[in-house]
């Protein structure tokens, strides 16, 4: 992990996002990209009206001096951090960065679930998932250890779920993080025998890893949803931190071969990390 952006809107969320992500970079000796999207319109940045250009100048000055103060702490001191000021507010821009800065993780902070109204749906967090093709972390406070020991990476065992176990084994591959398997059986029509998931977590392995070994690290759960099931199973199991596999362009409401909708991210104490298929 040599990159790291963290999308910065001077919030709380968007502080514990920057903490989080400050350890990470000392843990791995990388490059954080501190990424700032003023909301200015296009007409604002493009008119030639002589004052308007006076107004839009002085309010970008200013933006960026509220950057500039912002990333002045403490724990920032060891750590290389390089500012990036973007002059539209598309949160779909953040994958355009990643790409261009060749970045492995986005981290943001997102506010969860306050009540009956759901901030994660449809918010910027949910937004920057969506689109981006690298893994987003999402945390809702200070992650005060982010060694992430024991990780539940919750799968449906289809083949398209390859993918994100695979990057997700890459990422963790030189650290001593454990990866156990979730599994959520539902008692509706996605019902499976337990000979019918065997089948389907064998013929998983054997084509993401040859081997059968990691059978052993497969949690099995029964709940009556999803978002249920890998939450309790990852808190009985003490894990650090939630893997997720999403459907990049159907959002966090896309995961498997369903629908289970933001509850996870929403609802999860534990920070969720999400890989596209």
């Amino acid at each position: 992990m040599k990159k790291i952006i963290i999308p910065i809107d001077f919030s709380k969320h968007s502080e514990y996002a920057l903490q989080t992500a400050a350890k990470l970079a000392k843990k791995y000796d990388a490059e954080l990209l501190a990424l700032h999207m003023l909301e200015m319109s296009e007409i604002s940045l493009t008119t030639s009206d002589g004052l308007q250009n006076q107004k839009t100048a002085f309010f970008l000055q200013l933006a960026e001096q509220k950057f500039q103060n912002f990333l002045e702490k403490d724990y920032l001191k060891e750590v290389r951090v390089t500012p990036i000021i973007k002059h539209f507010k598309v949160f779909s821009e953040v994958n355009d960065v990643a790409i261009e800065q060749e970045a492995d993780l986005i981290v943001m902070g997102s506010h969860g679930a306050s009540g009956l109204k759901e901030y994660f749906v449809g918010s910027n967090t949910e937004r920057v998932v969506r689109n981006s093709n690298i893994p987003v972390l999402v945390v809702k406070n200070n992650v005060s250890d982010v060694n992430f020991d024991v990780v539940a990476f919750a799968c449906d065992f289809s083949e398209e779920a390859i993918k994100p176990y695979l990057n997700a084994v890459k990422m963790f591959n030189n650290v001593d993080t454990k990866i156990y398997l979730v599994h959520v059986n539902l008692p509706n029509d996605k019902f499976m025998s337990s000979l019918e998931i065997e089948k389907k977590v064998v013929n998983f392995f054997t084509k993401a890893e040859n081997s059968l070994d990691k059978m052993k690290d497969v949690h099995y759960v029964a709940d009556y949803t999803v978002e249920e099931g890998v939450l309790s199973c990852a808190n009985k199991m003490g894990a650090d931190l939630i893997i997720m596999p999403t459907h990049g362009r159907k959002g966090l409401a896309h995961f498997f071969e369903g629908s289970i909708g933001e509850d996870v991210a929403n609802h999860a104490t534990l920070p969720v990390m999400t890989f596209k298929i």
